[in-house]
Parts: C-alpha cells; structure tokens; sequence
C-alpha cells in the first residue's frame, strides 16, 4: 500500500548526506598533494549518489506498481488506504515490515556494490604502484 515511502524517505536522507559530503570533499580535495590524486579512491559522496539512485528507483518502480493497482490515486488522501482507519493500520504494518525490509535490502546490496568497487580500486592502485616502480628500474 505504502511501502515504497519508507525506501523513498531513506533516498531523501542520503542525497542530503550526500551533498554535505561532497561539499566537504570539495574542500578537502584543495588541500591534498598531487601523489594522493593520482591515487584511485571512490569518494563517499559518489557512493552515496549509487545509494540514491538505488532507492529511488526502487522507489518509483514500486509507485508507479501501487498507482497501477489502484492504492495511490491523485486526490486527496493520496492513499487509499488512509481513508479509513481499520485500512491504515494494515498500510502502517505494511510500512513497517514489507517497507523497512526492502530499504534494508537495497543498502545491503549497496554496501556489497561498495566493497567490491574499492576492492577494484585497490587493485588498480596496486597495479599502477608496480607499473611506477617497473618503470624506474
């Protein structure tokens, strides 16, 4: 019924975040050397965006499924289900259960998308480490 608000609350949290970070490494990228920008690394800011996008995605897809069965309609209350009481419990169980499970799920999947792009960061920094001290042999 509403579920895709809880996924969409979450999206609305991390491009706040998001921003704030990107503006503080905005900041700190001034002051850093030319050794540590050649270095590659996935600012946070960037991975939060890959956070966004994923909950907000998931979000319109699961809109665009409840606008498609009826639940959210474009009048007033929006949802069906909070037109009437018995209604809105069911649709704030459903919030809280169905809702918080696929917002957790989508971080998840999230974190492991994280770990593996620093993991190929890594070998690329590896790689151009040997490269460097190939080339000065």
């Amino acid at each position: 019924m509403a579920c895709f608000l809880v996924p969409a609350a979450e999206a609305v949290v991390t491009t706040i975040a998001a921003k704030a970070e990107e503006k503080k490494e905005h900041t700190a990228d001034l002051g850093e050397n030319k050794a540590q920008m050649e270095e590659v690394k996935i600012p946070l800011s960037r991975k939060l965006h890959w956070l966004t996008c994923l909950l907000f995605g998931g979000a319109v897809l699961l809109a665009f499924e409840h606008v498609w069965h009826g639940e959210v309609v474009p009048w007033f209350p929006f949802l069906t289900a909070a037109a009437d009481p018995a209604d809105a419990a069911v649709m704030l169980h459903e919030m809280s259960t169905v809702g918080v499970t696929m917002a957790i799920l989508v971080t998840a999947v999230w974190a492991v998308m994280c770990l593996v792009a620093d993991s190929f960061a890594r070998k690329e920094n590896m790689a151009r480490r040997l490269q460097a001290g190939g080339a000065a042999r």
